[in-house]
């Protein structure tokens, strides 16, 4: 069965977002009432698992050994069944 997975990769609080202080300070000259902008990555992955929990499983170790630091980062992981 193919699965539709979301992994949503962000920073730590306490880490530096350098890409997201810059855009927030262009938002602020173009005009915008801009207080922050946090930049995340989100990777939609579509797999073969036998059921949900392979799925997130397999999420989960591809989290671990490519996709996350866990050291500066927070993820999150979503899977659906896809039709």
């Amino acid at each position: 069965m193919k699965y539709a997975v979301k992994i949503e990769v962000s920073l730590k609080p306490g880490h530096s977002n350098p890409e997201g202080e810059t855009t927030a300070r262009l938002l602020v000259e173009l005009g915008f009432s801009v207080e922050a902008v946090e930049v995340s990555k989100v990777y939609k992955v579509v797999l073969e698992a036998s059921s949900m929990v392979e799925a997130e499983q397999k999420a989960q170790e591809m989290s671990s050994r490519l996709l996350v630091n866990p050291t500066k980062d927070d993820y999150t992981i979503s899977v659906a069944e896809r039709k």
